[in-house]
Order: structure tokens, then sequence, then C-alpha cells
């Protein structure tokens, strides 16, 4: 894999990771009620580790998703309207996502079981393994074997999410603690955020 490809995929992973949804709500209620987030965030890396191992396991799969353009663009509005969804659904309910499962008291090895929960529980982590990764895999034979691109892009994908999801508990821990009304205000833009980008997501591909 080129270098080119790569920063092209962790262009388009760092937006979906930077888009709020379950694994936000999780790494705010931990830096919000936790003492320390690293085994939330922990926990929610695992959850994608989990995908990485299956998705090298079944590397033929994504093989079959890049060679079909229906069955892609299929994923691909499935995971869009999963977006939408989410978004209208954190806007119409804001106080969710502040109201993910409590940390206050919980054994680290718990949380950690938690994140892992939510992040592999997740749809759009399913979504994101079958119709984003197949883009950027080189199925020609003339490069890497397919498993270990997999690999290095689930490696990737993980290495973002640790980062972004940490950040967002700490300033949770920081800031929001104290300011309900900031608080608020991240729920709504998040809603916005899901919707604009899925609605993206959609119509770049129906244009295709």
């Amino acid at each position: 894999m080129d270098a080119t490809t790569l920063a092209a995929f962790l262009a388009v992973d760092l937006l979906l990771v930077l888009t709020p949804g379950a694994d936000w709500a999780f790494a705010i209620s931990a830096g919000l009620r936790g003492r320390s987030v690293l085994p939330a965030v922990s926990g929610l890396v695992a959850g994608y580790a989990g995908y990485t191992v299956l998705a090298v396991a079944v590397a033929g799969l994504a093989v079959l998703v890049a060679s079909s353009p229906a069955l892609l663009t299929a994923l691909t509005v499935a995971g869009a309207g999963y977006l939408i969804w989410l978004g209208r659904h954190v806007l119409r309910q804001p106080a969710e996502l502040t109201a993910a499962a409590g940390t206050a008291g919980a054994s680290r090895a718990r949380v950690m079981l938690q994140g892992a929960g939510i992040s592999g529980l997740n749809p759009k982590a399913l979504l994101l393994y079958l119709s984003l990764f197949p883009q950027f895999i080189d199925t020609t034979g003339d490069g890497w074997p397919v498993a270990a691109q997999t690999g290095l892009l689930g490696v990737l994908h993980m290495a973002a999410c640790a980062t972004v999801y940490l950040a967002v508990a700490v300033l949770a821990r920081t800031v929001l603690r104290t300011r309900p009304a900031a608080a608020r205000a991240v729920t709504r833009v998040s809603g916005v955020l899901m919707i604009l980008v899925g609605a993206l997501l959609l119509a770049e591909r129906l244009a295709v």
C-alpha cells in the first residue's frame, strides 16, 4: 500500500471517528463520572480490535465487497441511513448523550467490558469495516496480501479511535462536568454532524 492511499484512508477514517455517536457518548460518560478514562477508551478500542481480527480472518469478504459496486452501494446507503437516524435521535433526546452507562464506582475490568460491548455491537463499526475498508484495498494481487492490507487499516483505525476518544473523555472531564449548558450544546452539535456526514456519504455514493 502506498503512502497516498494510507493518507486518504486516514482522512476519511478520522472524519468518521470524529463524528459523535455511541462511542463518544461512552467516552463522555467516562470523563464525567470516572476518575480514569483509560479503561473506557481501552474497552472501546478492544471492540474494534475484535473487528480487525475478524476482518483479517475473512479477508475474502472485503474482496467480495470491493468487487461488487451494488453491494458496496447498499452498505454505504445503510451506513448513511444509520448515521442520519442516530443524529435525529440525538437531536430529539439530547440528554441521552450524557446518560450512557455510568462508570462511577465500577471496576476497571467492568468499564473495559462495557466499552468493548458498545463499540463491538455498534452497527456503524461493521459497516465501516465492510464498506470503507474495501475502497482502499488493492485487490489486483500486485501489492500486499489482502489480509495484510486489512490488518494495517484496522491498526490505523484503532489508533485514530484511541486518540480521539481519549481527547473527548479528557475534555469532558475538564470542561463539561462544570458546564451543563456546554454539555447540552455538544449533544445538539453532534446530532447535526451525524446527519450531515450521513447525507454527504449518501450523496457521494449515489453520485458514483
